[in-house]
C-alpha cells in the first residue's frame, strides 16, 4: 500500500508548472510538500487526486494508476481523502449530515452505520458536542475538525492537506499537529501542502522541497534544513529566522 508518483507533468498551456516529479509516500509517512509560492506544490496535491488532469506521468495508489480512467481507478480515488484550505462544508446540513452524506451515497451505508461512524469520529476529535449545529456556528479550528472527519468517513489510504494552518491560530496549529501525527501512527500516507515551515519541520517525517515545478530537496526535517543546496538552505534559514 503505497503512493508511486513517476514523471508527473501539468502544463497550462505553454506554462509547465510541474517539471518530471517522482515522489513515493508509504504507509504512516507525514510528507510536507515545501517551497516559494507557484513552485507547484498545491497542483501536485491536486493531480495527485485528479482535480487537476496531469499532463503526463502515473500517480499509482495500491497498483492502481489513478490517471487509467476505468473503474478501477475511479474506485481508488475513493480512498483518497482532502482537506481544503476553506473546508467546503455544505452550510445548510447539520455537522452530522455533512459527515454522513457521501459514506450514504457514494458507498451506498446503511444510515444508521454511517451516524456510528460519523459520532466516533466527532469524538476522536473532540467534537462530540457538535454533531446536531450548522458550520456557520464553529470557529475555524472546528470547521477544520468536522471537514477532517468528512474525509476519515471514506476509510481513506491517504489524506491531503492543503495550506490546512492558513486560517487557525497557535493553539488550533498544535491541535491539527497532533490529529496529523495520530493519523500517520494508524497507518495512514499524509501529504500537507504548507507555507508553515515551523509547522512543516515540526509534523513531517519528511519534507519536499520544490522550486520552479521540480523535486530540489527531499530529506528528513533535520537534515534539509542544513542542506548543500544554497537555494534550499537560504530557504530555510529565511523562514525560520
Amino acid at each position: 500500500m503505497t503512493l508511486n508518483i513517476t514523471k508527473l507533468k501539468k502544463s497550462f498551456n505553454d506554462l509547465k508548472v510541474l517539471k518530471s516529479i517522482d515522489l513515493v509516500v508509504v504507509p504512516g509517512e507525514i510528507v510536507a510538500l515545501v517551497g516559494s509560492s507557484g513552485a507547484g506544490k498545491s497542483t501536485l496535491l491536486r493531480c495527485i487526486n485528479q482535480i487537476e488532469e496531469p499532463t503526463g506521468g502515473k500517480v499509482v495508489l495500491n497498483k492502481v494508476d489513478l490517471l487509467r480512467g476505468d473503474a478501477q481507478a475511479r474506485e481508488m480515488l475513493n480512498h483518497i481523502g482532502m482537506v481544503f484550505q476553506q473546508f467546503n462544508l455544505f452550510p445548510h446540513l447539520t455537522v452530522l449530515e455533512n459527515i454522513i452524506l457521501s459514506p450514504m451515497k457514494v458507498d451506498k451505508q446503511p444510515r444508521d452505520l454511517a451516524v456510528k461512524n460519523a459520532k466516533a469520529l466527532l469524538k476522536k476529535l473532540g467534537m462530540s458536542d457538535k454533531a446536531e449545529v450548522y458550520p456557520g456556528s464553529l470557529s475555524g479550528g472546528q470547521q477544520q475538525r468536522v471537514a477532517i472527519a468528512r474525509e476519515l468517513a471514506k476509510n481513506p489510504d491517504l489524506m491531503l492537506f492543503d495550506e490546512p494552518t492558513s486560517a487557525l491560530d497557535p493553539a488550533n496549529v498544535d491541535g491539527l499537529a497532533e490529529i496529523i501525527k495520530g493519523l500517520a501512527s494508524e497507518g495512514m500516507m499524509v501529504v500537507v501542502v504548507t507555507h508553515d515551515i515551523r509547522f512543516a519541520l515540526e509534523v513531517a517525517s519528511r519534507v519536499v522541497f520544490l522550486e520552479k515545478g521540480k523535486i530540489v530537496a527531499n530529506d528528513a526535517p533535520d537534515k534539509i534544513i542544513e542542506s548543500d543546496d544554497p537555494t534550499v538552505y537560504n530557504f530555510f534559514q529565511s523562514a525560520l529566522n
